[in-house]
């Protein structure tokens, strides 16, 4: 049974990835703080889980592991503006340590989770592996510095940089802090969408589509290493409002945004490795608002990153 290593396998996306891996026959080892719970199925023979940081992680952890897949992080612009210093630590200066392990106990492959956001604001209608990126923000600026850091170590195992759009979909360990979800939650709450701006566009993947996207690389051995976007809608972010106006009866409200960033992906380079998409962001309003109606998912302060970092004064 092949071994695989998921760091920040408690999250939003981990949460979903970990069980699908356990299915399709891996034996998974999970690392993560837990700041934000655990929400893992549990007394599984196939998954170990290691309540600590990156920073922590001994060679004997890595014993076995053939592939890691590196999904901690502090996630999204507003998390890291909390606390630059503690994120620029934990975006790159662990991602380093962790890659020097790798390194010494002869890992296969290392897949690291990157963000689409690297490209900062581009008018480009195709979004390519081959533009220049010019992140705009610390939060971006530490996916471009923990790209470069795991590219470094391409000769020593196959590293693939991981370049998502913006997740959406339900996982146990929920966010709402996401621009699908929020409108969603906010729809359901107070049937009224609030806006920021509206003309950014965003790109999209299903949390669905984001975990098959890992297992894609994980299964595949003859894609090249290297970067890879991975993201199939892009659209306003009014556009996103009005679908779920539209499907649930809200109204929206637009406000002012100093937020600039807007930019699409192309992920035709995905696409030609035989990766298919099955998923998009009306399965995920959907999703969300079943849920949402039938009271399998409610409100938590562990689904909002910001929040729970300030209480765990962080």
């Amino acid at each position: 049974m092949s071994k695989v290593l998921v760091t920040g396998g408690c999250g939003y996306v981990g949460s979903v990835l970990v069980p699908k891996l356990i299915d399709i026959g891996y034996d998974v080892t999970v690392v993560d703080t837990q700041w934000f719970g655990n929400f893992l199925p549990k007394h599984l023979s196939q998954l170990r889980v290691l309540k600590k940081s990156v920073n922590d992680i001994h060679g004997k952890d890595l014993q076995g592991i053939s592939t890691v897949i590196h999904l901690a992080n502090i996630a999204n612009d507003p998390g890291v503006e909390l606390n630059p210093t503690l994120s620029w630590e934990i975006n790159t200066l662990h991602l380093n340590q962790l890659l020097f392990l790798c390194r010494k106990v002869g890992i296969e492959k290392f897949l690291n989770a990157s963000s689409g956001s690297v490209y900062g604001v581009k008018s480009e209608e195709r979004v390519t592996e081959d533009l220049q990126l010019e992140p705009i923000s610390v939060y971006n600026k530490t996916k471009l510095v923990a790209e470069s850091v795991s590219r470094s170590f391409s000769g020593e195992f196959q590293v693939y940089n991981i370049r998502p759009a913006t997740v959406c979909g339900y996982s146990p360990r929920m966010r709402l802090d996401v621009v699908v979800n929020m409108f969603v939650w906010q729809a359901f709450q107070d049937k009224k969408i609030r806006v920021l701006g509206g003309d950014q566009i965003r790109p999209n993947i299903h949390i669905e589509d984001m975990v098959s996207t890992y297992v894609h690389f994980l299964e595949k051995d003859d894609i090249p290493p290297g970067d890879y976007n991975a993201g199939f809608e892009n659209l306003r972010v009014a556009e996103i409002a009005e679908l779920i106006a539209q499907k649930y009866g809200a109204t929206i409200e637009f406000y002012p945004s100093n937020d600039p960033r807007s930019y699409r992906l192309d992920s035709t380079k995905l696409l030609k490795t035989g990766f298919l998409p099955q998923f998009g962001v009306n399965n995920a309003i959907d999703q969300i608002w079943q849920r949402l109606e039938s009271g399998s998912l409610r409100d938590d302060e562990r689904w909002h990153t910001v929040g729970m970092m300030k209480k765990l004064g962080l």
